[in-house]
């Protein structure tokens, strides 16, 4: 790999980066970069070859290889979660705003129906329906099986927790349109609601500004709950356990203390919800002991007990047939030994409901299609004969269920391809279950769809694809496409790879590569190789840089001069990828230095001026990127892609960042002609094989790689897998499918 000439290597650390040693990837005859500090004649030339230099697991401040992604990477501005945020975000805000609703609305109006429906459902059952992993029924049940586990005995069956009955009526079934119907929303907070809570917060000592948030949380007697029980302040997205505590302190005085009953419910139902920014939808019950030990939590075992019979989290195990297995060695009599006991999890409530219901709409789709032969590649063959099909490629297979989508169109069925991102044809998920693109809903209330073909399948989180599921016709077909090489959703769950691993459904492996030298090189990543690639055209460039001052010039100097001149992809068609947000070389420090080489200016509405290149979240885990067009009383004006998008003032602040720079997770789904990768010498630690071929794989025909983790970057590619997240999709379905192969 070369660099472009008269440039520097491509920026994507956050930190100093040191450039010796290297691994060489590509021609040594390449043009070398114009000399900068630190920088020697056939710099280029060294580092050129590893293109997999050092990125940062996505955050450049945490150092994890997991974690900081997807804190960091929830935010397209300052996210909302703990760390930096809570997910990146994505195009399909404008849909939402032509049917009256934002996309957080839309959202949170969608995960409202899927939950009454879901009530409704399970109350109409009558019964408990087995799902391999069961809840409690009764504290006293939840209890014995907490404690059946702690005594050694295997754990006592657990029924299911059911859900109450909807308290408001069912909404009415919308009609055949091309918009959905608005769904009610919420009452909003009064004045008086949130200046109360103002006052209790100016009393514990905590920031006042955090009224709204809470206050929209918990609701109109927000300010009488946290009198009553402090703690209710980690309900609040971003609020960590010591801040809880001081306030806790100032309000209570000397009633406060570590083992109070609020304290204790209260953590371990933070505790989850710091699981799920992490990707987690459940915890084994040893886990959640341990980190209430970590918060000085007396007592954590009757502690986990506390919180389990005020409800605030639940308790699962899957289910265990009786068989034992038999064991014998060297000629020995085999001897019958029992299996090792599953683990007893815990879980919120949210994440519960969305789990089951996945599982128990995939179960339906496969379940209710008639199978019919379709001619064709093996694709439409599955898709014909299968309710769920499972798609597996990488960038340019994205082709194969795009074409399986217009010949579904040219047999007379009703199609729609949704993606993460709007491109190749498809529309935004978020917008199809808003009703502001795809098809209209039919008396029922589900999606006028035969068949659903999903692009960025990896990035489904179990929520949304709970209510992407949820939304389908009983005998609706359902591809999932995506590249399981790339980095996972930022919400909880791994439903791709779940799905996957369950092999509930036929998985078709696409055979087409990925062309030219960017794409060898993402292949060879995807499979743990580093490998030497041939750049004659300067298709992929590594910049050696020494620290994180020099990844940030060298950044600059890529995207506004020498791609532009070596490569001809103008700036506006490049895109930096770096580790996370801060840190010297993170994304706040790459967009300051690029704005002001490439659009200075005072920063006239809310830090904005127009020609800025931002990045929206109109939702976590979506980012859109676009330009500001204007400002006016109503917000900020921008074009993405050619759609207008209103960002309302009172959300500049936490929808929106600048954009030249961005993290892996908020660039995933999306493509650029060029893109420079920032890997600074912090970053080293956190880099995983998924975030590299994330990052890397967003160039269509350039790649620039700012160069200055070392040889973290090969050992990365090889041995830098994601953490495992603990979720409990898999067993529910397969307990599901299982029953109707014993039926």
């Amino acid at each position: 790999m070369t660099e472009p000439s008269g440039d520097t290597a491509p920026p994507e650390a956050t930190e100093p980066a040191t450039d010796d040693q290297a691994p060489s990837a590509g021609p040594p005859d390449a043009p070398e970069a114009r000399p900068e500090a630190g920088a020697e004649p056939g710099a280029a030339e060294a580092g050129a070859g590893d293109p997999a230099g050092a990125e940062d697991g996505e955050s450049g401040e945490s150092g994890k290889s997991g974690g900081a992604d997807d804190a960091e990477g929830s935010d397209g501005a300052e996210g909302t979660g703990s760390g930096e945020g809570t997910g990146s975000a994505e195009a399909g805000a404008d849909g939402a705003e032509a049917s009256g609703l934002s996309e957080a609305q839309a959202e949170l109006a969608a995960q409202r129906e899927l939950r009454a429906k879901i009530e409704r459902r399970k109350a109409e059952r009558g019964s408990p329906v087995d799902a391999g992993a069961k809840l409690t029924g009764t504290a006293a049940d939840l209890l014995a099986a907490v404690r059946a586990v702690e005594s050694g005995a295997r754990p006592v069956s657990v029924p299911r927790v059911e859900a109450p009955a909807p308290s408001r009526p069912a909404p009415a079934a919308p009609p055949e349109t091309t918009v959905r119907p608005p769904v009610p929303e919420a009452p909003l907070v009064t004045e008086e609601t949130t200046a109360a809570v103002r006052q209790v917060l100016a009393r514990g000592g905590a920031p006042e500004a955090l009224a709204g948030q809470v206050a929209a949380v918990l609701g109109e007697g927000a300010a009488r709950a946290l009198e009553d029980d402090p703690w209710q302040l980690l309900a609040v997205p971003g609020v960590r356990s010591e801040q809880a505590d001081g306030f806790a302190r100032a309000l209570l005085g000397p009633e406060c203390g570590p083992a109070d009953p609020r304290r204790v419910v209260a953590l371990t139902a933070w505790l989850l919800d710091q699981a799920a920014l992490k990707g987690h939808t459940a915890l084994e019950i040893g886990a959640v002991r341990d980190g209430l030990a970590r918060l000085s939590v007396p007592e954590p075992d009757k502690a986990v007990d506390l919180a389990v019979s005020e409800a605030a989290v639940l308790v699962f195990q899957e289910e265990q047939d009786e068989e034992t297995e038999e064991t014998g060695e060297d000629g020995e009599e085999a001897r019958e030994q029992p299996r090792p006991e599953t683990p007893v999890l815990l879980g919120l409530e949210r994440f519960a409901l969305a789990e089951e219901s996945l599982a128990d709409g995939l179960a339906r789709l496969i379940r209710t299609v008639e199978p019919a032969e379709w001619d064709g590649p093996g694709l439409a063959r599955a898709a014909g004969a299968h309710g769920l099909v499972l798609h597996t490629g990488g960038e340019a297979a994205r082709a194969e269920p795009a074409a399986l989508a217009e010949a579904a169109r040219a047999r007379g069925l009703r199609v729609a391809l949704a993606a993460h991102t709007a491109r190749d044809g498809a529309v935004p998920v978020a917008a199809l279950l808003s009703g502001a693109a795809g098809p209209g809903r039919d008396a029922e209330g589900s999606l006028a769809l035969d068949l659903l073909v999903v692009l960025d399948a990896p990035q489904l989180d179990v929520e949304g694809a709970a209510s992407l599921v949820e939304a389908l016709p009983d005998g609706c077909r359902l591809v999932l496409s995506g590249d399981p090489h790339v980095l996972g959703p930022v919400g909880p769950g791994r439903v791709f790879a779940d799905l996957l691993a369950a092999r509930v459904a036929p998985q078709i492996a696409s055979r087409v590569p990925d062309p030219g030298p960017v794409g060898e090189l993402v292949s060879g990543i995807g499979v743990g190789e580093l490998n030497q690639v041939a750049a004659p055209g300067k298709e992929v460039v590594i910049v050696p840089v020494r620290d994180a001052g020099e990844a940030v010039h060298r950044t600059v100097q890529l995207v506004a001069d020498s791609i532009p001149r070596a490569i001809g992809v103008p700036t506006a068609q490049t895109q930096v990828i770096t580790v996370g947000h801060g840190g010297s070389a993170g994304t706040r420090a790459l967009n300051a230095a690029l704005k002001e080489r490439l659009n200075p200016g005072p920063g006239r509405f809310g830090g904005y001026d127009p020609g800025d290149r931002v990045a929206h979240s109109p939702a976590p885990g979506r980012t859109l990127v676009g330009t500001v067009v204007s400002a006016d009383a109503g917000g900020l004006h921008l074009d993405c892609e050619g759609e207008k998008v209103v960002v309302p003032k009172e959300r500049v602040e936490s929808a929106l960042r600048h954009g030249w720079a961005l993290t892996a997770h908020q660039a995933v789904g999306a493509r650029w002609p060029a893109a420079v990768v920032v890997l600074p010498g912090d970053a080293a630690g956190g880099l995983t094989r998924s975030w590299v071929y994330t990052a890397f794989g967003r160039a269509e025909r350039h790649l620039s790689v700012v160069h200055g983790v070392e040889q973290a970057l090969p050992r990365a590619v090889a041995e830098g897998l994601d953490p495992e997240r603990t979720t409990r999709l898999r067993p529910l379905l397969e307990a599901l499918l299982h029953e109707d192969d014993e039926a």
